[in-house]
């Protein structure tokens, strides 16, 4: 698909779930992201440092909603309209997979919004973009996202690293692949 067409139609995909609604992260957004990037007990196990201001998350907003590599979605919780996590998928040329990421406030894990979310993710490319291989990974200390990956459909197949995009920390990551029909 030529960049500009899927440019075009990142901006419009909506998603609805059970409980959310998978839709365009915009600058508006950043008092609510900001509460999860600056929560430490979330960014420790993300390649992003813990953001300290909210101007932070303005510019990455700003930076996401115009990338053409992945499609960045923001996780809406249904019953009150709170923003409550964020995600993206997108080709990873060099793994042969459409890669899978996800995020949630603290206080929004271990209640199965991160399995909802990336199910819809991979059905919606499966059946709009007919991908059927999909990858992901998590820090290896994050076994909850772990079973995440499991639940949809994703198999450990070793592991690799992370490291913040700082470079302050490296970290062993676990990595899971699976195919959707």
């Amino acid at each position: 698909m030529p960049t500009h067409l899927r440019y075009k139609i990142m901006h419009d995909i909506r998603i609805t779930t059970q409980r959310l609604l998978l839709r365009p992260l915009t600058v508006s957004d950043a008092a609510d992201v900001f509460e999860w990037a600056s929560d430490e007990r979330v960014t420790k196990y993300m390649v992003y440092t813990t953001y300290t201001d909210i101007k932070d998350v303005e510019e990455w907003l700003a930076f996401a909603s115009k990338d053409e590599s992945a499609y960045q979605f923001g996780f809406e919780r249904i019953s009150d309209g709170k923003l409550i996590g964020s995600g993206d998928m997108g080709q990873s040329e060099e793994k042969g997979c459409w890669g899978l990421g996800y995020n949630f406030r603290y206080d929004c894990w271990g209640m199965g919004y991160a399995t909802e979310a990336v199910k819809a993710m991979m059905e919606y490319a499966r059946e709009n973009f007919g991908v059927s291989r999909f990858c992901a990974s998590h820090c290896e200390p994050n076994f909850a996202s772990g079973h995440v990956m499991e639940k949809c459909g994703l198999h450990f197949t070793g592991y690799g690293e992370f490291q913040k995009l700082d470079g302050s920390c490296k970290m062993r990551s676990m990595e899971y692949e699976g195919e959707l029909m």
